[in-house]
């Protein structure tokens, strides 16, 4: 199903449901003539066309159940009508012989709602408080889960319990013996009734996870022995975990203990492969028990609706890192004043702020460059072999509607058209993964880009892709480390289990499967194929490395691209005229500009294959710094002193909190005599605090 084209695809989901209503339709007319033929085809292609649309597309299924006619209804109707075809038969006394199978059948539906009662009560014991990844849990009880088709799949459920007694009656209509039908009525029941009792079993005490006090009052000993310092805060829909997964590398070699705290409970396993302790916190009321904790630095690389919960906790600072610096004004949203600090690549994104005056302090602004782009490769020079990668990665369309937003709209056809060409271009086309999200436009022209280059391979004639070994081996090695490998029914408390403390250097050894990994991705394809990369491998900085030069849009890719110092190129599809284009948005002072037409193609691999044409290589150097920032202290190092500044900052905080609520007689869980003896102590902790966070900022400043 995967090779379908979206049009396609949906035409067969169509084509299925359209097949479950018409035999549904069939079964009515059959059982009213009756027709055996008829009730007996229509019975059975209706099944097959459940069984697809359960398989392949679930999502038309929910949509259908929206208008209550959800599968069990489907199912119940499926079944008498059966019933019906089978009175309306010349049978002798057909009540004595058929009322059985009703009741028997009755019986059926009756232990079906009544493990799909059992199921709720059973997730509702498997819903903690407090998830984790890369934590022993150990001192947690967390049972295996259910089979997933008794407590996430009902419909599946009901169509593979129900089978053998829609099976029985619909051989029974075909023969006029209730025999079969009987005995399919029979196993039927059977089959609920065991998948019930595997229900009610986990129920027990015995077999259910810790409650949830047991649960808070074990991460609270645990937030008391690990003693978090630093840690990530992220919220976000599906697709946004990239945003996390770009910070991961720069958390874990900061000085402390690190921490990551999500609110989705899907993201866990969105969460790239690190060794640092994550905890999920879905409830508010259970986020607050980290004011308690010894964390006193939260970064935060996107902002959403769950991030002023977080903000609430005055124990802890709070800094912004963004997930990505572009000249769009979504990277000067006025939320970043509800932080402590804006921590920025370089004095371009201070001047941005500034200029877009939002609220935020210009002096709580920290360049710390962008410590993830340390290993991009460097320029190496012009391409060597017979073909130019281009990298294509437009970003999305955005909120706003603004047309310059994205060039796959307006000129996405174009570049590409001119680029594939040139018979000396290798394309890669790395959509953003937001692409259609918003404006349906951005999608269909995205999938006539993705048909245009599907055409230009078939064009090139060139030999089928022969399996690659050496790739089976790196992912079958990625397969064997990787976190998310698990049984079909494993759920949310089962992961936890199984992910507890990570054993030493896992990171690292899943770091070097991925460099070993893309490094055979490249040398299995066939030479000048273009490439259409969608999925999580290989990424956007391993496309950079491989690329010659890139083409995108005013975005964030364009000033991570500049780590590398090649020649890149924008595509101008905003209102304004080139001059202004390049005067106004600073990551364009070093690009080529291509039109929406796509002139300007020609020219950019021009003076990619002759360096000597190049004439905005110094242009380059110069943006990279005022985007980035200077190469010396690193990246890594600058973000360190930021973040260990910032937290002597909050320990300063609550030294100074502490000792207001001795001076002031804020009633406090110690005896009078206690509060006494302690005053001093504070008074001491709140100096030092306050001499060690000053000599933090002068350091940075330094700097």
């Amino acid at each position: 199903m995967r090779s379908l084209t979206p049009l396609t695809k949906q035409a067969v989901r169509l084509l299925a449901l359209a097949v479950v209503v018409a035999s549904l339709a069939a079964q009515v007319i059959g059982a009213l003539l009756p027709h055996i033929t008829l009730l007996v085809v229509a019975t059975a292609t209706g099944l097959a066309a459940e069984a697809a649309l359960h398989t392949w597309h679930r999502d038309m299924l929910s949509a259908v159940a929206k208008t209550r006619a959800d599968v069990t209804l489907r199912q119940l109707l499926r079944d008498f009508l059966l019933i019906s075809g089978l009175l309306r038969l010349d049978v002798e006394h057909p009540e004595a012989v058929y009322l059985p199978l009703v009741y028997g059948l009755l019986f059926f539906y009756g232990l079906h709602f009544a493990s799909h009662a059992t199921t709720v009560l059973v997730r509702r014991t498997r819903t903690l408080p407090v998830l984790t990844r890369n934590i022993d849990t150990s001192g947690l009880r967390l049972p295996t889960a259910p089979p997933a088709l008794l407590t996430r799949h009902p419909g599946a459920r009901l169509l593979l319990f129900g089978l053998p007694a829609t099976a029985g009656l619909t051989v029974a209509v075909a023969d006029g013996s209730a025999e079969y039908a009987a005995w399919g009525v029979a196993l039927s029941v059977g089959l609920a009734a065991v998948g019930l009792s595997e229900l009610l079993i986990r129920l027990l005490p015995a077999r259910r996870p810790s409650s949830d006090d047991e649960v808070r009052e074990w991460f609270d000993r645990w937030l008391a022995e690990y003693r978090p310092t630093v840690g990530m805060y992220f919220s976000g829909g599906h697709s946004s975990a990239y945003q996390a997964n770009m910070w991961l590398e720069p958390l874990a070699a900061l000085d402390g203990r690190p921490l990551i705290v999500l609110r989705e409970r899907f993201m866990m396993q969105r969460i790239a492969a690190t060794d640092i302790p994550i905890v999920c916190i879905p409830k508010v009321a259970d986020l607050m028990r980290l004011e308690h904790s010894s964390l006193n630095v939260l970064i935060h690389p996107a902002n959403s609706g769950k991030t002023s919960q977080i903000l609430r906790i005055p124990t802890i600072k709070h800094a912004f890192v963004n997930h990505g610096e572009s000249d769009k004004l979504s990277s000067c949203n006025p939320y970043a004043k509800a932080y402590d600090e804006v921590w920025v690549a370089g004095p371009a994104a201070r001047e941005r702020y500034a200029l877009a005056d939002v609220g935020v302090d210009d002096r709580d602004v920290v360049e710390i460059g962008r410590p993830q782009l340390d290993a991009i490769k460097p320029d190496s020079g012009p391409p060597t072999g017979a073909f130019t990668t281009v990298l294509y990665a437009p970003t999305w369309e955005g909120w706003d509607g603004n047309p310059g937003n994205t060039s796959v709209v307006r000129a996405g056809e174009n570049i590409v058209r001119a680029l594939l060409a040139d018979p000396g271009v290798r394309l890669l086309y790395k959509p953003h993964p937001l692409t259609g999200s918003v404006d349906p436009r951005a999608g269909e022209a995205d999938a006539r880009i993705r048909a245009l280059i599907l055409a230009a391979n078939q064009a090139q004639k060139t030999a089928p892709r022969a399996p690659s070994r050496e790739l089976e081996l790196r992912s079958a090695e990625l397969a064997a480390l990787s976190t998310d490998v698990f049984r079909a029914g494993a759920d949310a408390v089962e992961r936890m289990m199984l992910q507890g403390a990570p054993p030493p250097g896992r990171a690292a050894a899943v770091a070097a499967a991925e460099a070993a990994w893309h490094a055979a991705y490249w040398a299995s394809l066939p030479e000048g194929e273009h490439q259409i990369v969608t999925d999580a491998r290989p990424t956007l900085y391993a496309c950079f490395d491989i690329a010659d030069v890139l083409v995108s849009d005013v975005s964030s890719v364009v000033s991570d691209y500049l780590a590398s110092g090649k020649p890149y190129a924008v595509a101008n599809t905003s209102e304004l005229d080139e001059a202004t284009f390049r005067a106004t948005l600073p990551t364009v002072r070093a690009a080529a500009v291509l039109a929406p037409d796509g002139a300007g193609v020609a020219a950019l691999l021009e003076s990619v294959r002759r360096p000597e044409r190049d004439q905005l290589a110094a242009a380059r150097a110069t943006l990279k710094e005022h985007l980035l920032g200077p190469s010396n202290p690193p990246s890594v190092q600058r973000f360190n002193m930021a973040a260990q500044a910032l937290g002597r900052a909050a320990d300063g905080h609550r030294a100074r909190m502490a000792a207001r609520t001795i001076a002031e007689g804020i009633p406090v869980q110690r005896t009078g005599s206690e509060a006494a003896e302690v005053r001093p102590q504070v008074a001491a902790d709140q100096a030092a605090a306050d001499q060690t966070a000053q000599e933090g900022q002068l350091e940075i400043l330094t700097d």
